[in-house]
């Protein structure tokens, strides 16, 4: 079970990083056509500027779980301070696995659930009933980002507590 949610984390790590680059992609290629089109034509397309901000939105939160895998977060303190003992070290990785839990669970739970219960009410449900002005597309496929780089977070959170040592092991990084 233990190298089945490494094994999957590591999958999914994998094909994150192609979405994230092909959004990223997306997102430049829409730009350029707008510049073009603006100073150029005089007149750009009013699809430009949606596509390539709901880009970014799936490029960001994509690649939050890309750094949360490869532990390239933000760590302010690490440079500061001497490397803890183990017990001290095993301490941090559990504070740090609440404070991940405490923002995860509840984005999760409400994208699925409102605030007095019930599906219709939740974050998911309640963009599903908007549509993308200028694209026409329903605002869910948009809003999914959220939900999905969360739960991507998670697994990759139970990776670690498995043992991924996708740190220790530089050659578990490669592709």
């Amino acid at each position: 079970m233990r190298h089945f949610i490494i094994s999957t984390s590591d999958r999914l790590h994998f094909l994150m990083r192609r979405v994230a680059v092909f959004a990223v992609c997306v997102m430049f290629v829409t730009v350029v056509v707008q510049i073009i089109a603006r100073y150029v034509f005089s007149s750009p397309p009013v699809w430009t500027e949606d596509v390539a901000r709901y880009a970014m939105v799936w490029t960001g939160l994509l690649g939050a779980t890309l750094s949360f895998k490869t532990q390239s977060d933000a760590v302010l303190m690490q440079s500061v301070f001497p490397e803890p003992p183990h017990m001290l070290a095993v301490f941090a990785k559990a504070v740090q696995s609440v404070a991940v839990l405490t923002f995860i669970l509840p984005v999760i739970y409400f994208c699925f659930i409102g605030l007095k219960g019930g599906f219709a009410k939740g974050y998911l449900a309640r963009q599903s009933g908007l549509t993308a002005d200028t694209l026409g597309i329903p605002m869910v496929w948009i809003s999914v980002a959220v939900p999905v780089s969360m739960v991507i977070i998670l697994l990759h959170l139970v990776a670690r507590w498995a043992g991924d040592d996708t740190l220790e092991n530089p050659a578990a990084q490669l592709d």
